[in-house]
């Protein structure tokens, strides 16, 4: 095994941090095959793949230009989403939970955290370690983000109507969860995470490629919830914002968009389907 690899405890899965071919100072992590994050160690505002773009939008409009935030992660990765944090939003408040405990050791060695970042990685199962944050960040929480793989999916228990109602008291005033799904043809996971997701927070948005928003083909979809009604004044910008095509769903459409696809309990949930590997996997 490499220098630049490393077996992962709880999973048995290979992690491997290999170079941008194309971006000088860039790298990307890969997880048993599956891409998973990329990271520009010269610039950590400059985001990659299409929808950790779509979430940096998002980030974006929370508050003030420029101006900190408390933020929750699960699911470190190379811990992209919290540098894009630190880069934009100097002194903000981080949590990162991670399962992975090699993992984070490994991203730490090879692509360091900068020095003045207020990031605190918290070892465990996402939701297990949710459930215990500190009572401080009840109410005070400006960002959530669900971006939790074991792979190329998202394990069952971090789907379901329990483990949102578990997120939702985080939330400040302004707060909002973001949530990364990954589904294809149909969309019937997508579906449901929107269903279950509407029956939690009163306002819900998704985010994607028109032809992934369609079903027509893999892909992620960025849901975006809160408590309270800002994420409809800002979806112009998100969609001006790109990256491009973008489409959305909110409201009447978002309803339409879940049709019958039923709430997910923990009774229900499912791990998300498995892309083929000829979509995300190298091999």
């Amino acid at each position: 095994m490499s220098e630049n690899t490393v077996k992962l405890g709880e999973s048995g899965f290979i992690a491997e941090i290999e170079p941008d071919r194309f971006v000088p100072g860039a790298f990307q992590l890969v997880v048993d095959g599956t891409p998973q994050s990329h990271v520009n160690m010269d610039d950590p505002s400059d985001l990659f793949f299409e929808y950790i773009r779509r979430i940096g939008h998002v980030i974006d409009l929370v508050a003030e230009p420029g101006s900190p935030i408390t933020a929750v992660h699960l699911g470190a990765g190379a811990f992209t989403l919290p540098r894009y944090v630190e880069a934009t939003r100097p002194h903000s408040n981080q949590q990162v939970i991670e399962l992975e405990s090699e993992l984070v050791d490994f991203v730490r060695r090879e692509l360091p955290l900068p020095k003045r970042a207020n990031i605190r990685v918290r070892h465990g199962d996402a939701r297990a370690v949710a459930a215990k944050l500190p009572s401080g960040l009840r109410g005070a929480t400006d960002l959530v983000v669900v971006d939790v793989f074991s792979g190329a999916r998202t394990p069952a228990h971090v789907t379901s109507k329990e483990f949102y109602e578990l997120l939702r008291p985080l939330l400040s005033a302004r707060g909002v969860l973001v949530v990364n799904v990954a589904d294809g043809a149909g969309l019937a996971f997508a579906k449901s995470q929107a269903a279950t997701l509407a029956s939690v927070f009163a306002n819900v948005a998704a985010l994607a490629e028109p032809q992934v928003l369609k079903g027509r083909r893999f892909g992620n979809v960025v849901f975006v919830a809160s408590i309270h009604d800002h994420i409809g004044e800002w979806i112009p910008r998100l969609m001006a914002g790109g990256p491009h095509p973008a489409n959305y769903v909110a409201g009447a459409e978002l309803k339409t968009f879940i049709g019958s696809a039923p709430i997910v309990t923990d009774a229900t949930a499912t791990p998300s389907p498995l892309p083929s590997r000829s979509i995300f996997q190298q091999r």
